[in-house]
């Protein structure tokens, strides 16, 4: 593993990692991360040492609420623009900013740099594809606590670890209390959509992880952003047709863009130059709970006891696989 990246890098993992982060550390995330831990000890005493302590997990925070609030956005507008139209909008808003920011190089990369990139934003599009899918039918807090599995899953083959196993059972008794016994209950084709989006979440930290270690910078990330763009555009013409181009519909599309990938990239980015890999994966487990917030707060989605109590355990199972993980490379 090549650990000398820019910190501009892990921006591509950062995003999707909230529990793999810990397993994958040397791929999902650089040296960078860990070269800035400790250095503002001495000042930690002071209120501004304070302050500076807490800045990373306010901007993990604020972009945990910017993804999770661009996705009640998204729920808004589907329909209008139906949920493989809201993809197309956001991925294609999402790869224009990124392309006038990042500016990325085309030229003097390998066919394994284009392949790489080529499975990223395969991977991104899926993810982002099944995961609005699965929001159209199901509610959010629910969708994302269902899409976590998949990094959790990666985590736990990561470390190989029975701990892990264990936390692996916790999380499945999760799902089985938001199931109710049988996803029925929950719309059994939203069910599988929000598993598939995490199972291709999985994909994308590999992925982006080898992108990082291929490209500078985020040159990476904004490439793989156009193929996911490239790739939802038909779906997304033939799904909504001519009401993709209705400037209100436009508009909201790159809120959604702005809200769920390029602020929470930007901000979480900021985060990993100064926040320890595994303080940030326990943060991002938080995700699902963030999520349940903004459905309810936005899309009027109110949990039940057990739903909360679901999530809560899928959240726990979460923090437990990270902290299983940092306390055995701090042995090592």
């Amino acid at each position: 593993m090549n650990d000398q990246r820019s910190a501009a890098e892990p921006a591509a993992a950062a995003v999707a990692v909230p529990v793999a982060v810990a397993a994958l550390d040397g791929a999902g995330v650089g040296a960078d991360v860990h070269g800035d831990v400790g250095t503002g000890a001495p000042a930690g005493r002071t209120g501004a040492g304070r302050r500076t302590a807490l800045t990373p997990i306010v901007l993990v925070v604020a972009g945990g609420l910017s993804v999770q609030f661009g996705s009640a956005v998204a729920a808004l507008l589907m329909p209008k623009a139906g949920a493989l139209g809201v993809v197309t909008l956001r991925l294609a808003a999402a790869a224009l900013i990124l392309l006038v920011i990042c500016r990325p190089k085309v030229r003097g990369h390998s066919r394994a740099d284009w392949g790489t990139v080529l499975a990223f934003g395969i991977a991104m599009g899926g993810m982002n594809t099944l995961f609005y899918q699965a929001l159209d039918r199901i509610p959010l807090g629910i969708a994302v606590t269902l899409e976590v599995l998949g990094p959790l899953a990666l985590s736990v083959f990561a470390s190989r670890r029975l701990i892990n196993v264990v936390w692996a059972g916790l999380a499945l008794v999760g799902v089985v209390l938001l199931g109710g016994g049988g996803f029925d209950r929950l719309d059994p084709v939203g069910a599988a959509y929000a598993l598939g989006a995490g199972a291709m979440w999985a994909a994308y930290i590999v992925f982006s992880a080898r992108t990082g270690r291929r490209f500078p910078q985020a040159d990476g990330l904004a490439l793989a952003m156009v193929v996911a763009a490239v790739l939802s555009l038909p779906l997304g013409i033939i799904e909504s047709g001519a009401k993709l181009t209705v400037p209100s519909t436009v508009a909201l599309g790159a809120a959604v863009a702005l809200l769920s990938s390029v602020l929470p990239y930007t901000l979480e980015l900021m985060a990993l130059r100064r926040l320890p890999a595994p303080t940030f994966a326990v943060m991002m487990s938080l995700e699902p709970a963030i999520a349940a917030g903004a459905g309810f707060l936005i899309l009027d989605q109110a949990l039940s006891t057990t739903d909360a109590l679901a999530i809560a355990l899928v959240i726990g199972a979460s923090m437990g696989a990270v902290r299983s993980q940092a306390g055995r490379r701090r042995k090592e």
